[in-house]
């Protein structure tokens, strides 16, 4: 990764927990202005939704990898948590990583520090 500025952020929510309401309700209430902010030329953009259950996470990625096709070249990513510090770093990381779009990343806020795997 190189030293790129953070992507930029939309929070998004609350929206129900049921996943067929929430996903009439980002269709309906958020996507146009989604859209309005990646015309206006934020690139790249990043998603931040609460969490939810995992009966969520398919129209989600759909919706995002959606963006992300009729918007390209502008990159548009989302993360799912509601810890800061998390989708603070994921900003940072996404705003480097030139090669990513169109991708839902669910944050723990535990983060990986050092090594993940022992060198032997």
């Amino acid at each position: 990764m190189t030293g790129g500025a953070a992507s930029e952020l939309l929070h998004l929510g609350p929206l129900s927990g049921d996943a067929l309401e929430a996903a009439a309700d980002f269709h309906a209430r958020l996507l146009p202005s989604i859209e309005a902010t990646l015309l206006a030329g934020a690139d790249p953009l990043t998603l931040v939704f609460l969490p939810a259950g995992h009966d969520h996470r398919t129209w989600r990625l759909a919706a995002v990898q959606g963006l992300a096709r009729r918007f390209a070249p502008s990159r548009i990513n989302a993360v799912e948590s509601d810890e800061a510090e998390a989708i603070a770093a994921a900003s940072r990381w996404l705003g480097g990583a030139g090669g990513v779009t169109g991708q839902l990343l669910p944050l723990d806020g535990t983060g990986a520090s050092g090594v993940l795997y022992p060198c032997t």
